[in-house]
């Protein structure tokens, strides 16, 4: 079975000793971040640990403090998902959220994932990032390639924001091959500071400047929901 060029390609950059935890390009318009690991495990052990985010992704980078919430479908158009537990509060009513971090545009068992999505702070951005997961058999162990492309506009420093997006893609593929036994020396985990992003001030209009709209049909259907 043949599988396709872009898949060949990423398991020729694998098998070429892909240094850990590097920014392999970058420029005004994004970045390309690469790390690797090899691990004690089979490509089936490691397709099956992929998919079950829960077990090691960085309880840090979760929006609700608990990978445990983490999900992710291994088909297309799969979501890579969190789910925000109820806020259990005696006093109110409250309800269960949801996040979507990535989406799932290949899934060919034991060999890639592709998901495309801006993760963490990039989720926030028009930006666009695309994380490919390449599994390759290394002799002794099984090698993991984790790249991510991100590119477009965003309000972030390139600079400032690709060092902290290796650091996280080093530190959830550390905890994957942590889970699965680890055979190579890992790159050091860095500490990840997620810059801020430098917001236009917002000018408060002129109230007496403002010239008060027609009121659509919506706006009335609304307006009389509210008064009942």
């Amino acid at each position: 079975m043949k599988f396709p060029t872009a898949i060949t390609g990423a398991l020729l950059i694998a098998c070429s000793g892909a240094a850990q935890a590097e920014i392999v390009a970058s420029s005004e318009d994004g970045f390309v971040t690469r790390d690797t690991a090899v691990v004690d495990a089979t490509p089936m052990e490691v397709w099956l640990a992929l998919i079950s985010p829960g077990k090691w992704w960085n309880d840090a980078h979760t929006w609700s403090g608990d990978a445990a919430n983490m999900s992710l479908k291994p088909q297309a158009g799969g979501c890579f998902c969190e789910r925000i537990p109820e806020d259990l509060d005696a006093d109110r009513v409250t309800l269960e959220g949801s996040v979507e971090h990535m989406r799932v545009i290949q899934a060919f068992p034991e060999r890639a994932l592709r998901m495309r999505g801006g993760l963490g702070p990039l989720q926030s951005e028009p930006v666009g990032g695309v994380l490919t997961i390449v599994i390759s058999d290394a002799g002794e162990g099984t090698q993991i390639v984790w790249e991510y492309v991100v590119g477009g506009y965003m309000r972030y420093d390139v600079d400032v924001i690709a060092p902290a997006v290796d650091g996280v893609m080093t530190q959830q593929l550390d905890g994957l091959a942590s889970l699965l036994g680890r055979l190579d020396t890992p790159a050091p985990l860095p500490e990840v500071a997620v810059p801020e992003v430098e917001e236009a001030p917002v000018e408060e209009a002129d109230p007496e400047a403002v010239e008060e709209k027609p009121r659509s049909s919506v706006d009335e259907a609304f307006s009389d929901l509210s008064d009942n």
